[in-house]
């Protein structure tokens, strides 16, 4: 969901483990980012089934990234790519904190 503008929009997420970032275009073909979130600045990734679920085109693939700027709803294509993008963004972000430490 946009940031500003409320509406559902397709985006493109690229995970850097290198990089520590998450960052997002408009689609796979685009050279231009639309945005990136930090991994420093993940403070929960969370399936939100009560909240703001109910307004996605998806609710039951839907789930929350919340960050110290703003909260990320995203709505994954399956399952199975849900689970594997919360993993990678909980262990992406927890293996930030460690190296912090």
């Amino acid at each position: 969901m946009g940031g500003k503008i409320k509406t559902w929009k397709k985006r493109w997420f690229v995970f850097d483990q290198n990089r520590r970032t998450l960052t997002y275009y408009a689609d796979k073909h685009e050279t231009k980012m639309k945005g990136v979130i930090y991994f420093q600045a993940i403070e929960e990734v969370y399936y939100d089934h009560l909240k703001n679920a109910h307004k996605s085109p998806n609710p039951s693939l839907t789930f929350s990234v919340k960050t110290h700027d703003r909260v990320y709803y995203m709505v994954a294509p399956s399952p199975e790519a849900m689970r594997i993008w919360m993993d990678v963004m909980v262990t992406g972000a927890e293996g930030h904190m460690h190296f912090m430490v």
